[in-house]
């Protein structure tokens, strides 16, 4: 797109330089931020070629005027552009949209200090340790400390005054040994400081040291035949150790490093951090991003990495990250584990950001139900490049025992969903014993010939419930004998009749899906209905026709007669046996006799 003359002239005047540009509309508003390694070169390729994405040519069309900052290296220019986006929120840029409210450990700034779990962060309150994007790891940090130091949890302001002056009264907690009743000076300033410094050694992740101080404390009373007090630190000793079992994943190569999770949905991007010290999670959080552009992920983690370890208070020149991002911090060393503790970590920060998506992906699809269907569909639309979202797709199966009673089934799925009052039943009419792909193109060619006839809506994709052989079947009936165009998919089973393989194309070609998307189980939802669908339609007539097809040559024997004998003698091979006078009883005298002549007589010539 040729730029105006205004925009044209700073063009010519842009250094060669990393930097930061700035976009602004024709009011003024800042609409895009980015950064470049080489200015004149970056900002001049949005005006110098064509951009596939809609949303580049829609963030051009808008520049009215742009301005440009020079730095000294990439590093500066990356979190230049980060303070900006965060200041400005221009519209093309990601959007950091907030999450839940994680939780946060507080120590009170009061003389006798209260710890506690929240979410709420007041400055002036207390010290705040987090957040942490697991909650179950706070409560097991708070249950720990509860159990091992009677700190108070009451909300009364405790002074040293107050203590002296009488003012409190022990409450129930004291009794029940969960507090060590120092609003009424039953333990010392200085020892209940003791309990609150420990207690932040292991909110901190220093368990390690506490430990080694129980243990040596444990020895020492022992060896002075202190056996009561030495159990009682024993099992102070055995809960911290039970702690660290459940919180401390690493080895002892793994100290303080920082690892990131990364997953994305379409445009949104999710990026997780877990904050390791001493070999234990003692932070988490995951944020997640909205593209605006383009971006690449190694753009977007690279964006990630940055906003969390500002938010985290982060200094590690030591991460660990499954792919290499847009990095520029030469003093911070990246590296993808292939195995080992380190992998180990890499595997449950990917573990922690999937489950996030899937946790933001379940409250959107509670809220807007049709936005699941449109987002499986619209997967569809892309991975078979189709032209238009599949709203209407139909599959067929057959089903027949060595070409016996051969049926088949269409079922309909409307927006993702089955539309049951539109499948379709057919019995094989011009097929011969066992011919699958023959069978195929008779009933898909009755079931769009008469669609044609009626001039009715067709479907915008058609699923066969098998390979090649399927495919080219229904091929031969929409293309080359009703001249149709819609396209044809197939879907494979394994050797244990489980959907395995989605095919496309002319020749077809494997579709890559993963066991795990919600592609894979819409498309597994539609193979498991049609083969339902048919091989009941199927078990339904052969069982009418095993049971049904002598009574059905007696005449004088009606469909409500022949039900009630089948249903009081339970086989045709019964009802042959029956005595004369059962049957009249049953269904009277002259129906009975025709009954029992046509077995007893008729059978026998």
């Amino acid at each position: 797109m040729k730029p105006s003359p205004h925009i044209e002239a700073i063009l010519k005047s842009l250094p060669d330089s990393p930097g930061v540009y700035q976009y602004f509309n024709s009011e003024g508003t800042i609409i895009y931020v980015g950064k470049a390694k080489n200015l004149k070169r970056r900002v001049n390729s949005y005006f110098n070629k064509e951009h596939e994405s809609y949303k580049t040519q829609m963030l051009v069309k808008n520049i009215a005027d742009l301005k440009y900052i020079v730095v000294q290296s990439e590093q500066d220019a990356f979190l230049l552009e980060n303070n900006l986006i965060k200041q400005y929120q221009p519209h093309y840029n990601i959007l950091l949209k907030d999450g839940k409210s994680y939780p946060s450990i507080c120590i009170t700034k009061e003389p006798y200090p209260r710890i506690f779990k929240t979410r709420n962060i007041i400055k002036g309150v207390g010290e705040y340790y987090g957040p942490y994007s697991f909650s179950n790891t706070v409560d097991l940090v708070m249950e720990l400390i509860h159990q091992l130091y009677p700190i108070r949890t009451c909300h009364i302001t405790i002074t040293d005054k107050s203590i002296q002056d009488g003012k409190h009264k022990v409450c129930l907690k004291y009794h029940l040994k969960k507090c060590c009743g120092v609003c009424e000076a039953y333990i010392d300033k200085e020892t209940y400081t003791s309990y609150i410094e420990s207690a932040r050694k292991i909110i901190k992740g220093d368990a390690d040291e506490i430990s080694e101080k129980m243990l040596s404390e444990m020895q020492n009373l022992a060896a002075k035949l202190k056996f009561e007090e030495a159990e009682t630190i024993k099992e102070k000793y055995l809960l911290l150790e039970k702690f660290k079992s459940k919180t401390v994943i690493t080895g002892s190569s793994v100290r303080d490093i920082d690892v990131f999770g990364y997953d994305e949905q379409e445009q949104n991007v999710y990026i997780s951090m877990l904050k390791i010290h001493k070999g234990s999670i003692v932070q988490g959080q995951t944020i997640e991003y909205k593209k605006r552009l383009d971006e690449t992920k190694e753009e977007m983690l690279a964006y990630g990495i940055t906003e969390l370890r500002q938010k985290l208070e982060s200094n590690t020149t030591d991460i660990v990250v499954p792919f290499v991002p847009e990095w520029h911090d030469q003093t911070v060393k990246c590296s993808c584990p292939t195995s080992g503790d380190r992998k180990k970590l890499l595997d449950l920060a990917m573990q922690n950001v999937r489950q996030y998506k899937l946790d933001r992906l379940k409250q959107a699809d509670k809220l807007n139900p049709d936005q699941l269907s449109m987002r499986i569909l619209t997967q569809l639309q892309k991975a078979l490049k189709l032209n238009e979202v599949p709203m209407w797709i139909e599959s067929f199966d057959n089903s027949n025992i060595q070409g016996t009673d051969a049926v088949a089934g269409c079922v309909v799925f409307k927006k993702a969903k089955p539309s049951k009052q539109d499948y379709k039943r057919f019995t094989i009419k011009t097929v011969e014993g066992a011919d699958d792909y023959a069978s195929m193109r008779e009933i898909v060619y009755r079931r769009y010939k008469h669609l044609v006839d009626e001039n009715s809506e067709l479907p915008n994709l058609i699923i066969a419930d098998g390979g090649i052989g399927q495919m080219r079947a229904i091929r031969e009936a929409t293309e080359q004998q009703l001249g149709l165009n819609i396209p044809i998919a197939g879907l494979v089973k394994d050797n244990k009749h489980r959907t395995s393989t989605l095919l496309f194309g002319e020749p077809p070609v494997e579709i890559g899906m993963k066991p795990t998307d919600e592609l894979f189980h819409f498309l597994t939802q539609i193979q498991d209905e049609v083969h339902r669908f048919a091989i009941t339609y199927h078990k339904q007539k052969r069982s009418k026709t095993q049971t049904a097809s002598e009574l059905d040559n007696i005449k004088g024997i009606g469909e409500k007669t022949k039900n009630m004998l089948l249903k009081h003698f339970g086989s045709v091979k019964r009802l042959k046996e029956a005595k004369l006078a059962d049957l009249i009883e049953l269904i009277g005298n002259s129906k009975g006799s025709i009954v029992y002549n046509y077995f007893n007589n008729h059978l026998s010539r």
